[in-house]
């Protein structure tokens, strides 16, 4: 029951009350009718008042049960952030391990050849394990040029009408995450004039 209905209920009552007392004096009761009427009156104040508190009680009881519901979930899901952001790190510690180790040879006993391959499955490790997580490139080499996933560096002259339009170079790949736009591609966009 809301404030406004309790408190329209103890003026009914109060009314009620009042008007029983004002006939009951017309009709000649006597004082102990009276009496007994306004302790009647009295007793639903006070049984109203009562619901009143009890109204405002549960009420600010739920407001603190709210308020604890939203710190608790605000908490569980920065735990659940942080839980996942540790995840891609474990992830990624081998091929930083790689990566230092190919950081500290001596280059008076190793050749190119072997470092550049090194880096290489350094490459694909790290790329495996970033894709698993939902990482994709985006490499749009002879596709249309999406201004949405593409940024434009520089254009270029397009042999035929139907490369117009079309990737003809990537500078730097692009990459989403689980669908959404990490970085746009930048790339060159092939252009025909006739």
């Amino acid at each position: 029951m809301s404030d406004s209905e309790v408190t329209d209920r103890v003026r009914s009552v109060m009314a009620e009350a009042t008007a029983d007392i004002s006939d009951d004096a017309n009709d000649g009761l006597d004082q102990a009718d009276e009496t007994s009427s306004q302790a009647d009156a009295d007793d639903q104040i006070s049984s109203l008042q009562r619901e009143l508190t009890a109204e405002r009680d549960k009420h600010l009881r739920l407001a603190a049960e709210f308020d604890n519901f939203r710190r608790r979930n605000l908490k569980e899901k920065t735990e659940a952030e942080s839980r996942g952001q540790s995840e891609l790190v474990r992830m990624i510690l081998d091929p930083l391990d790689d990566i230092a180790r190919f950081a500290h040879v001596d280059p008076d006993v190793t050749e190119a050849k072997t470092v550049v391959e090194g880096v290489e499955m350094v490459e694909k490790k790290l790329d495996k394990a970033l894709r698993s997580v939902g990482l994709e490139p985006v490499n749009p080499i002879d596709q249309p040029f999406d201004p949405a996933l593409h940024e434009a560096v520089a254009t270029e002259t397009a042999d035929s009408p139907d490369l117009d339009g079309t990737v003809s170079r990537v500078y730097q790949l692009g990459y989403t995450f689980k669908g959404q736009l990490l970085r746009p591609a930048r790339v060159v966009v092939r252009q025909h004039h006739d």
